[in-house]
């Protein structure tokens, strides 16, 4: 309830606890020479005390330590319970894995804001200066590489990359030879899909185009493709990783970067008014890697034998016996990987600035700050990535089966009967992604954008718990994949037509909100461990890949937004027709 005061008593308050000081306290003595003239005052430099440091650094990191701290540590907690009281399993390196989730969080907290200082303004200052410097096919070409190169420093392409040596080469010679040999082509490709993805969101953008055609021509030819890999016995290993790859690339670099320069194309083409404008780009980074992986797939089929795949394999375990170089293995690694992912990107940028467009660089020193921060956070972030959050999701998810099979013939038996021990796996997964999805920051912001797009019609709240429902029951629905061994392919079919076709009967507005909303949804603390899980649980359980997880995530989300959206219209409708019958009765009487 609202206290009411009285303003005397207010202003009294006020008279109180304030001080008047003087001016003059402030300013320094004017002193003149013996002519009269004013002596310069020379301000004497200012001296920190270590508490004064410690005051400012703690304004400073707190609540971005905290933000990043809030996604990550409930996760952490909910995954050493399950698997402590549950599966009845002690946390293994418990102490290994703490440092690496505190890495984590130090790392995100200071990619992003280096992100916010060092590489937004670029895409900023670029998506103003482009359009009017530079004509429209020099903007596409730019867009592209734009894409590509985003793609190189998102987080989670980390954690893609991570999982290639735990796939058994002897029985996905083509998915190992995917994430191994060929795993710089892979996230080429999966660039590539991303860059023609911003060609057709600016396009999008200056032409004003719908979203539902564009999702048409992208989603169906994905599912033509899946079905023709189907028919192939290692491509059809591909698709889990193919459909898992849309949902890495639109992490917190790729979507703020691609928008920023889209947008401000659009707003200086005298076309960015549109309220929604800013959705859909990150629909089609997400569809169009899928076509791009699979594509690959085929070539890797077609190019190389599943023999021949093997004994490369082999021959490079046994090359590895030798002692590997720093900069090989872990941290050395982790520490090139997280240089090589911004470097390029930012020397691109800068390029862009200064030859093509020929800006000069405002405000420098803060642009070097960001990048700094930018590249230390994402080799920190690496390096959490193998000790903490990859470490913990392989744990969990290689303990999960242990509920409700027998593993081995020495394991023990299950902890609980089958149909008992499967329901608590399903109920894992389904709070696991339920409570990663709500802490995502990403859909938060998405939830206020939306609730003020629509007057409020689609509430914060409403559109968050419906993506939340979705990505829980996508991650469940995975996992009963990985359990049952069920081809991706009948899965995707059934969740992404009922998609195509309620995106039919949606309006734009909610077609927009329904497939970015897939897009915010696989961040950079869901990714690592939903993959991490589903490997652990395929390598344990004798599945030959453990991907999809991600997928179901991502199409289920996109099902619950629009049909909660055909709900929210239906309600709005039923309103508005009571009020005008209202409206009729009055005026009759």
């Amino acid at each position: 309830m609202t206290q009411q005061i009285r303003y005397g008593d207010f202003q009294r308050r006020c008279d109180v606890e304030q001080e008047q000081i003087s001016y003059n306290r402030l300013t320094p003595v004017v002193k003149t020479d013996n002519s009269g003239k004013i002596i310069p005052h020379i301000h004497p430099p200012i001296v920190l005390r270590p508490l004064d440091v410690y005051r400012l650094l703690k304004n400073y990191t707190s609540p971005r330590f905290m933000d990043q701290f809030r996604s990550v540590v409930p996760l952490a907690i909910y995954l050493v319970l399950f698997q402590i009281f549950i599966l009845r399993e002690l946390i293994t390196d418990s102490w290994v894995i703490t440092g690496g989730l505190l890495l984590v969080i130090v790392g995100l907290m200071l990619f992003m804001e280096g992100l916010r200082l060092g590489l937004m303004p670029f895409g900023e200052i670029i998506g103003n200066t482009l359009p009017r410097k530079s004509t429209l096919p020099v903007v596409l070409v730019i867009a592209f590489l734009l894409g590509v190169g985003v793609t190189f420093a998102e987080p989670a392409i980390g954690a893609l990359k991570a999982v290639g040596s735990i796939i058994q080469v002897e029985k996905a010679p083509v998915l190992y030879a995917l994430l191994n040999d060929w795993s710089m082509a892979l996230v080429l490709v999966v660039g590539g899909g991303v860059g023609l993805a911003a060609i057709l969101g600016t396009l999008r953008f200056l032409y004003a185009w719908s979203l539902k055609p564009l999702i048409y021509y992208s989603v169906i030819p994905g599912l033509m493709l899946s079905a023709a890999a189907l028919m192939h016995p290692e491509v059809s290993k591909v698709l889990g990783l193919a459909w898992d790859c849309g949902g890495v690339t639109t992490g917190p670099v790729t979507v703020p970067l691609v928008l920023s320069l889209g947008i401000g194309i659009a707003a200086s083409a005298g076309k960015g008014d549109n309220p929604m404008s800013g959705f859909g780009i990150v629909t089609l980074a997400s569809v169009f890697p899928v076509i791009g992986v699979i594509s690959l797939g085929f070539v890797v089929a077609f190019t190389t034998t599943p023999a021949e795949i093997i004994a490369a394999a082999k021959l490079a375990a046994s090359a590895a016996s030798a002692a590997p170089a720093w900069y090989e293995e872990s941290p050395g690694l982790d520490a090139v990987l997280g240089v090589r992912a911004i470097l390029p990107l930012v020397l691109f940028l800068f390029l862009v600035l200064r030859v093509v467009l020929k800006e000069p660089i405002r405000n420098g020193g803060m642009l070097t700050y960001g990048i700094i921060l930018a590249i230390a956070g994402m080799i920190t972030f690496n390096i959490g990535l193998t000790y903490g959050l990859a470490k913990l999701g392989s744990q969990s998810g290689s303990l999960v089966p242990a509920a409700f099979m027998k593993i081995n013939e020495v394991a023990q038996s299950p902890l609980y009967a089958y149909g008992i021990g499967l329901t608590l796996a399903v109920l894992f997964a389904w709070f696991l992604g339920f409570g990663a999805t709500l802490a995502e920051p990403a859909l938060n912001a998405l939830g206020d954008t939306v609730q003020n797009l629509t007057n409020g019609v689609f509430k914060k709240s409403l559109l968050m718990y419906a993506v939340s429902f979705g990505v829980a029951f996508g991650i469940a629905i995975g996992l009963l994949k990985l359990i049952l061994d069920l081809p991706i392919f009948w899965m995707l079919l059934p969740g992404y037509v009922l998609a195509l076709v309620l995106t039919y009967f949606s309006t734009e507005e909610f077609v927009n909100i329904a497939w970015d909303s897939a897009g915010v949804t696989t961040g950079p603390i869901t990714v690592p461990l939903v993959l991490a899980m589903g490997l652990g649980f395929g390598n344990v359980t004798g599945v030959i890949e453990g991907f999809g997880i991600l997928t179901m995530a991502s199409v289920c989300p996109i099902i619950s937004v629009m049909m909660t959206g055909l709900w929210v219209r239906y309600r709005a409708s039923q309103q508005s027709n009571e009020s005008l019958s209202s409206s009729l009765e009055t005026a009759a009487l």
